[in-house]
């Protein structure tokens, strides 16, 4: 379903890195494409069917707006933090409170448990109404690794206007999210080449 202001279209195919690192996958998961913004992440239903495609929730997840909105918020808070790293800056407090809100908010390791008839064991706390806080944290873990990790010095925004995607670089030459924005550009290149050839003088 589309937001206000939304374009329908496709999103293009994931980033380069995204693959790897789910955080770099969120914080692109609003975009801006030639053909307008696109925000995967719009409504509750949508957020759901996200984080239910990458393995952050359950199939039977439902999320309602105040999630959805918390799961946006802190994608806001993401992007800036990408931005910085890659931008050499410093990030806004904020940005860094909202990352490590989301890694303590929920215990990530499997806690102990004790069954009268079966013993000790271990299992992961799941409830249903904190599907968002447990997507959350798994996030923010993996932004954290990425943010901290060898893959934080290949981060980069991508170089195709007006696309607002990160990716991690798999070699220095590369500037693009995807083929799909390289050849946009280099298909610009070419047109502003032809244009200038047939210039008078």
């Amino acid at each position: 379903m589309k937001a206000p202001g939304e374009t329908a279209t496709a999103p293009p195919p994931p980033a380069a890195g995204a693959d790897r690192y789910v955080a770099l996958d969120f914080a692109n998961s609003e975009l801006v494409l030639p053909a307008g913004r696109l925000d995967l992440l719009a409504t509750p239903a949508a957020a759901t069917q996200w984080l239910v495609e990458r393995g952050l929730a359950g199939a039977d997840a439902v999320l309602h707006e105040p999630c959805a909105g918390r799961l946006r918020e802190l994608r806001t808070h993401l992007r800036t933090l990408l931005a910085a790293r890659s931008g050499g800056t410093v990030p806004p407090p904020e940005a860094v409170d909202a990352v490590n809100a989301a890694l303590t908010a929920t215990p990530v390791a499997a806690l102990l448990h004790w069954d009268g008839e079966g013993g000790p064991y271990r299992a992961a706390v799941h409830p249903a109404d904190r599907i968002a806080d447990h997507a959350m944290a798994a996030i923010a873990a993996d932004a954290a690794d990425l943010l901290t990790g060898p893959d934080a010095e290949r981060l980069a925004p991508c170089g195709a206007s007006p696309c607002t995607r990160f990716l991690v670089r798999t070699h220095a030459a590369r500037h693009w999210c995807s083929v799909r924005c390289g050849d946009r550009v280099r298909a610009a290149r070419a047109y502003a080449r032809r244009s200038q050839a047939k210039q008078p003088g």
